[in-house]
């Protein structure tokens, strides 16, 4: 595998990730330098948008896709690289309660979306460091393992391969004795994110779609037929169908951008870091079948094995101060508290990027006029779940029925007082230390 060349060349500089370090080398496609037409303008370089792209030219459309800065540079690129078919906290009977048929298609949709990603891989041959090792949530109360057995029934239920590990089970698996029990989830997995953006990117191009990159889309308007985009260049995209695909990034890069639809999510900064590759007589020991693993605690607790044999591992702080220094030594603590013969792993890459939550957890679908489309907030599950919403909202602009779509509409509702959300929503982390300490409610 090519190494990255060092970012001061590219107009675009990455975060100092490990991913960074070790993708395949992309070449920006080159800026909108002229006005375009196309059946699909999509706005966003992230998985959302490079996977309706991929789809779209796939069936032969003409697509235009606009990224502001490289693709995967945003929380595609960032993250952790889990592939997990669920969601943070809005379960899959809670799903089916509140948007009924189309609710049924979504926990569908979800439940497949580790399989989706990759399927896309092997389809494509995209390069990413792809491992379907499978993903763990380890309980980390007794009263968790309560929780567990509840999701698995429920994901069982709707017809998926999820399993309750006992705590014998789950030392075995995890080579610790740190749980309780957990839910298992074999179609789960792990990727480098980076480059399955760029792969996607290159596969999208392959099939025919035009990307432009360094190429900030500052607003969009309806015209006559047709969607016009502006952009930071001065150039506009026509088109017949309008993908917004920004997620947490919306408004980031061009604060007037979708100014109503930023303000329906908080962005919250996450942290990610990587150990130096660990030595095989522990790697075999430790999480030894190379599943992704995020517990039961909202305080989380989450790691993994890249191609290279580093943990993936992040955490989070309260407070601004040196916050660099100390996320990397309470995940240092973390992995040693679970694995004592890890001792205190220093970390070599330590990076950061905005994550899009909503104050229910539940993402976001908008039907934003006749053919557009856009969803928000992953809520820390973005990566099978924005590459399978791509490709439902290529179905919806192809002109698929809209009772046969699996995308949840709801109206834009901008948070009360957003400026103020975003500024106390960092000590939402408070909160969730001390509702771990608590046994959770669960229905018999």
């Amino acid at each position: 595998m090519s190494i990255t060349p060092p970012e001061a060349a590219s107009p675009v500089v990455f975060p100092n990730s490990i991913w960074a370090a070790t993708a395949p080398v992309r070449t920006l496609a080159p800026a909108l330098a002229s006005d375009a037409e196309a059946d699909t303008v999509i706005i966003g370089g992230g998985f959302t948008g490079l996977s309706a792209a991929l789809e779209l030219a796939r069936v032969g459309q003409r697509v235009v896709l606009l990224e502001a800065q490289a693709v995967g540079w945003g929380a595609s690129g960032r993250n952790n690289g889990q592939v997990i078919p669920t969601l943070t906290a809005a379960e899959p009977d809670a799903i089916v309660q509140r948007y009924g048929k189309t609710g049924e298609r979504f926990v569908q949709l979800i439940g497949a979306s580790a399989s989706t990603l990759f399927d896309i891989v092997r389809r494509e041959r995209i390069d990413a460091e792809a491992e379907q090792a499978g993903w763990f949530q380890p309980a980390h109360s007794p009263g968790r393992v309560a929780l567990s057995r509840s999701r698995v029934q429920a994901w069982q239920r709707h017809g998926f391969p999820a399993r309750l590990l006992d705590r014998e089970e789950t030392a075995a698996l995890l080579g610790s004795t740190f749980w309780y029990g957990g839910m298992l989830n074999p179609t789960g997995g792990h990727i480098n994110p980076l480059a399955l953006a760029r792969g996607l990117a290159g596969a999208a191009e392959a099939h025919g779609a035009t990307l432009h990159e360094v190429t900030a889309a500052t607003g969009w308007a309806r015209d006559g037929d047709r969607w016009t985009v502006s952009t930071a260049t001065g150039r506009r995209v026509r088109a017949r169908h309008l993908i917004c695909a920004t997620n947490a990034y919306t408004g980031e890069r061009v604060h007037e951008l979708a100014r109503p639809l930023a303000r329906t999510l908080v962005p919250v900064l996450s942290w990610q870091m990587s150990t130096a590759p660990i030595a095989d007589d522990l790697r075999k020991a430790i999480l030894p079948g190379r599943q992704a693993v995020s517990d039961t605690r909202g305080d989380l607790r989450f790691f993994r094995y890249d191609a290279r044999n580093r943990l993936i591992t992040g955490a989070a702080v309260i407070g601004n101060r040196d916050v660099r220094r100390r996320v990397a030594e309470k995940a240092a603590r973390n992995l040693a508290d679970a694995f004592p013969a890890l001792g205190q792993q220093p970390m070599t890459h330590v990076w950061s990027g905005y994550i899009g939550m909503t104050w229910d957890r539940f993402p976001r679908v908008y039907h934003l006029g006749q053919g557009a489309w856009g969803w928000f907030g992953c809520n820390g599950r973005g990566v099978a779940l924005a590459v399978s919403l791509g490709r439902e909202l290529a179905r919806a602009v192809s002109g698929a029925a809209l009772d046969t779509l699996a995308l949840p509409v709801s109206e834009p509702r901008p948070l009360p007082f957003h400026a103020l959300v975003r500024k106390v929503a960092p000590n939402y982390l408070a909160w969730l230390r001390r509702k771990d300490l608590r046994e959770p409610a669960v229905k018999p």
